[in-house]
Order: C-alpha cells, then structure tokens, then sequence
C-alpha cells in the first residue's frame, strides 16, 4: 500500500498545470522505470527529467518530486503523510493535492480539491454567495454548503467539464446542459 500511495501522491504532483493524458503517460513510464523511493531516489534528474517530459513545469516538478521523495524516505518511513497540513509542508504540494491525496491514497475526505478548473466554474455559476479570488477562498466557501459526501466527486467532475466545456476562454456555452440556467452564459443562449 505504501507504494500505492507515494505513486498517487507523484501523479498529484505531475498532474498540476498538465493534460491527464499527458500525466497518464508520464506515469505510465515512471512505473515501467520502477516508481518506487528508492528507485526515484536513485534516477539522475537528466533520466527523469526524459520520464515525465512533456509535464507542465518538469524541470521544477523534477526537484519537488526529488525532495518530497527524500523527506517521505527520511520522515516519513518511505509512506506519506496523513494529514493536508503534513502534505502541504512537502516541496509542490498545497491544498488541492493533499485534499486529493488524503482521499485517494488514504481514503479520507478531508476537503475539495479546488484548483483553477474548478475556481473558474464555481465562481461562474455562482455557486457560492461572493466571488471568490483563489481557489482556496473558492474551497472554504464550496465546503459551507456543499454536502460533504460531494466533497469528493466535485473536483473530477468540474476538472473534466473545465477542460472540456466550461473553458477558461473561449467556453462553449452553446454546447452546455446549463446554458439556461447559468448566469455567466451569453443572454441569446437562455431562450
């Protein structure tokens, strides 16, 4: 299991700023290499750095997955931490991740993972009662009145309706369920 969780916490860390299919791929060869922390640890950042490319922002996410590795290693007993604000303290890690992470490689849901996807659509939709400025105000004011057995679902399902649909310029309005109902949506489309 230990294994498990410190290659969910890797493709958390990949996945920032980068396409799923990309991420996918990254792991994908990172497992084939050995995605282990001895393994990680042991890679040369150049052999790395050819494993995760083409990620959003690879060369810094080579340091922070290095560094992450070697505290987990050291602190941690080669496990993760079991708690957001322990996940936070790890090089690359804020809020949205160690949410994410404390579901999917603890199975604790211990908050939403907002990130900008999710920002976007909640403040667009006015789904909470002031606009929001980050993700992390986005965050406390979507957990106030969210049902905490949403918490979960709710980043996956506005993540994959940001890159789709809800774009962040450019969205295709003319193609969305809530045309009607949204209120950031073009006044022509609500007829």
């Amino acid at each position: 299991m230990m294994v498990q969780r410190y290659q969910a916490l890797v493709s958390l860390m990949l996945s920032s700023q980068t396409k799923d299919q990309v991420t996918h791929a990254a792991i994908l060869r990172l497992r084939e290499h050995g995605l282990n922390i001895d393994n990680i640890l042991a890679t040369d950042d150049e052999t790395f750095g050819k494993l995760i490319y083409p990620v959003g922002f690879w060369k810094k996410k080579i340091t922070y997955i290095k560094k992450a590795t070697e505290i987990l290693k050291n602190e941690y007993n080669g496990d993760i931490p079991q708690s957001v604000e322990e996940l936070c303290k790890l090089p690359g890690v804020g809020p949205k991740m160690a949410h994410l992470a404390m579901n999917i490689a603890w199975g604790k849901v211990s908050g939403i993972g907002v990130d900008t996807h999710v920002h976007r659509i909640v403040n667009r939709l006015h789904w909470i009662p002031n606009q929001t400025k980050t993700p992390e105000a986005t965050r406390k004011a979507l957990e106030d009145w969210l049902p905490q057995s949403l918490w979960f679902e709710v980043n996956h399902l506005l993540v994959g309706f940001g890159q789709t649909i809800c774009k962040p310029v450019g969205p295709l309005c003319q193609n969305c369920l809530n045309k009607k109902l949204c209120p950031s949506a073009p006044k022509s489309l609500k007829k």
